[in-house]
């Protein structure tokens, strides 16, 4: 069976960008068999420029990064595209319109899984920049129908600090990984039926056995899809 080229746009963390890389490798020889693997390209950031214009509101100067990233994914043989970060999916639509090739988003095939678990209210844990802007939510909500909360304002700030000053930099804290079922917690007595673990790091702190309802980690998610489409 012919592989398509998964493009993957990474480095936002190394650390979520070596789990794309695993689990999509592993999904591959799982269905493929033998010693297959996958065909992929990985443009890495230096998550550092990222961060920086992050955190400084220059979302004009990372579109332009995440475009040429993708543009050179397209040069170099690639299929599709995925961005390994839900965070910089803020700009999805104008990567998508800058190359010939088709985006595969990180929202969608998260969304399908919790519709087709019968889930009509969720909880979105992630940056502070998923959690509260509009294009990570607005689109569960507009495309997908679902009914999404966030956390409230201290618990939003505890979630992105555990990301940013832990997470990404590969450190796993047991104190953090109470916080996090803390956060879980109020936002199930909320009415919260399912949690969307909207950050791709969040997935190397907690897992299902510290929530109690369902975990749906968007890195897997993303990574399962994108071995689907390959290998269609």
């Amino acid at each position: 069976m012919a592989q398509k080229v998964i493009g993957l746009i990474g480095g936002m963390s190394w650390e979520s960008s070596a789990e794309y890389y695993r689990i999509i490798n592993v999904l591959v020889r799982e269905r493929l068999g033998g010693l297959r693997s996958a065909k992929c390209l990985m443009w890495s950031f230096d998550f550092g420029e990222i961060e920086a214009l992050q955190h400084a509101g220059r979302w004009d100067d990372a579109t332009a990064q995440m475009i040429d990233a993708a543009q050179r994914l397209e040069r170099g043989g690639a299929d599709f595209v995925l961005i390994c970060t839900n965070t910089m999916h803020r700009m999805a639509d104008q990567v998508q319109a800058a190359i010939g090739l088709p985006l595969l988003h990180i929202a969608d095939p998260t969304a399908e899984r919790i519709k087709a678990a019968g889930v009509k209210k969720v909880g979105l844990l992630g940056t502070a920049f998923t959690m509260e802007q509009d294009f990570y939510k607005g689109r569960l909500i507009e495309r997908h129908g679902l009914d999404v909360i966030i956390p409230e304002e201290d618990d939003r700030r505890v979630v992105h600090r555990i990301i940013y000053d832990e997470l990404v930099q590969g450190r796993i804290e047991a104190a953090s990984r109470q916080a996090y079922r803390e956060v879980i917690t109020r936002l199930v007595e909320r009415g919260a039926e399912a949690i969307i673990l909207g950050c791709t790091e969040i997935m190397l702190l907690v897992g299902p056995q510290d929530s109690s309802v369902p975990l749906y980690d968007t890195t897997a998610i993303h990574a399962e899809a994108a071995v689907d489409m390959a290998i269609a």
